[in-house]
């Protein structure tokens, strides 16, 4: 405690030395600026001596400005007139490592142009806020706080919440996958999920195969584990599958390379928004069987499937292989804020990620866990995405016909969901943003997308979060400026 180390003597008076002990304690930065000083009779008390002493010394350190009190609330420190002898700065950018100067590079929110309120952002594909069931929630919070009080508030399991993983087990089930010999793990969303295993299974200098253009935050993970990224062409066709297998047969005969994962996103593809056909799923599964390379499905989206019947995941052909790694996440539908995602694999291989989970940071908030699985079990769910099916598929189409409309185009891409793609004609669609930036529009570049230098053609607009009167004047922008660069 402060004060246990002041020893007092005899040789001069006991008030000079107390100001003196708190004038070098401040000094040394080991009594903060504005910190609080103990009442005067708490330290008399704490120190054996008269309060008259204590009252003398603060005086003192008020006349030399160290201290200042305010009525009824106490006496304070004023650091403002003391300074340090010497300053302190260390190099950190001679310690950053590759991971981190990666990780900084891709960062768009630092490098692309910022959200402004006055904005017609076209930027993100998170969720509308205002389609979410709060009151819902609110039940659903309230129900579990009752049924197990302190227990989810304290330290809970690597693995996950027990009825939540049961529930998603369930789940996955109703989407076609026999989960026999497979187990899940909760994560902090996505991005978590892809990071736990591929910092697991890979090593530096690992191949991996994607599409290309793919999920921006996924090529940033790759690139910062400093894996090598073999990129498949999606174009408006859909996957490249020649290509696919040139590549494959290239770096298997040619340059005996052993490719460890392909990453693939069937459903909703971020960022064209295309949706792979059961055949060419069926085809992927088997290219890569054949390879005896491993796949990591991210479901993303899934559940909105609206415009057709609900095509089961490549996870579903695996059966009791162990070839496939599943992903899945609501965070695009449903309460990002609470970054819950979940792997669905081979039980071998959720043992092993549980162990690096609880070694990096022990688990997701078992409470928000228990909130999402009270929220999912209880039928919310399934009316919420009823309703928002609707909503988003009324939006894409109006978008898709305002685009056809307005923007001169070489293709459009996107079969609903959050987002639309667009390849232009012959237009840099960073000189376009640029433009439209000046008339109050933005959206995201596609070439953050790309895993090489093409995409330069490209954007992708996020319409979740707009209005139609919005959507429509935003399009209209960035057609006339197309208009005014071409």
């Amino acid at each position: 405690m402060l004060f246990s180390d002041l020893k007092l003597n005899d040789k001069e008076p006991i008030y000079i030395q107390i100001k003196n002990y708190i004038d070098i304690m401040i000094n040394k930065g080991l009594i903060p600026n504005n910190s609080k000083l103990p009442s005067t009779r708490e330290l008399s008390q704490f120190l054996n001596v008269s309060r008259n002493s204590i009252i003398s010394a603060y005086e003192e350190l008020k006349a030399d400005g160290t201290i200042y009190s305010v009525s009824g609330k106490g006496t304070f420190v004023n650091h403002k007139n003391t300074t340090l002898n010497n300053s302190w700065n260390i190099d950190f950018e001679s310690f950053e490592n590759e991971y981190s100067k990666i990780a900084n590079e891709m960062d768009i929110v630092k490098s692309e142009i910022p959200w402004r309120s006055d904005l017609i952002s076209f930027k993100s594909i998170s969720p509308n806020g205002d389609l979410f069931d709060i009151d819902e929630l609110k039940k659903s919070f309230l129900n579990r706080i009752a049924l197990e009080g302190h227990k989810i508030l304290n330290y809970g399991y690597a693995q996950g919440y027990k009825p939540l993983i049961d529930y998603l087990l369930s789940y996955m089930n109703t989407k076609g996958v026999d989960t026999t010999n497979k187990d899940i793990l909760i994560t902090n969303g996505f991005t978590e999920g892809l990071d736990l295993l591929l910092s697991s299974f890979t090593e530096k200098g690992d191949y991996i195969i994607c599409e290309n253009p793919t999920h921006n935050t996924a090529i940033k993970i790759f690139k910062s584990l400093g894996l090598n990224i073999v990129g498949i062409d999606i174009n408006k066709d859909g996957l490249d599958f020649k290509m696919l297998e040139e590549k494959l047969d290239s770096l298997k005969n040619e340059k005996n390379i052993k490719i460890k994962f392909a990453y693939i996103t069937p459903s909703y593809h971020n960022p064209t928004g295309t949706v792979m056909s059961p055949e060419d799923r069926y085809k992927f599964y088997n290219l890569m069987k054949k390879h005896n390379i491993a796949i990591i499905e991210d479901g993303f989206n899934e559940e909105l499937l609206y415009s057709s019947s609900h095509i089961f995941p490549i996870a579903s052909l695996d059966n009791l292989n162990n070839g496939v790694i599943y992903i899945g996440s609501f965070s695009k539908i449903l309460f990002p804020g609470l970054r819950i995602g979940w792997i669905l694999c081979d039980k071998k291989v959720i043992s092993r990620l549980e162990s690096v989970k609880r070694c990096k940071s022990i688990h997701v908030s078992f409470l928000d866990q228990a909130i999402l699985y009270d929220y999912l079990s209880n039928g919310a769910f399934d009316k919420y995405v009823k309703k928002i099916k609707k909503f988003y598929g009324d939006k894409f189409n109006f978008t898709y016909d305002c685009v056809k409309k307005y923007i001169p185009n070489d293709y459009v891409l996107g079969e609903g969901g959050l987002h639309i793609f667009i390849k232009l004609k012959n237009i840099d669609s960073r000189k376009l943003l640029n433009k439209c930036y000046e008339k109050g529009v933005i959206f995201m570049p596609g070439d953050i997308f790309y895993t090489d230098d093409k995409g330069k053609d490209t954007l992708r607009l996020g319409i979740s979060r707009l209005s139609l009167e919005d959507i429509e004047k935003g399009i209209k922008i960035i057609g006339d400026s197309i208009k005014e660069l071409s």
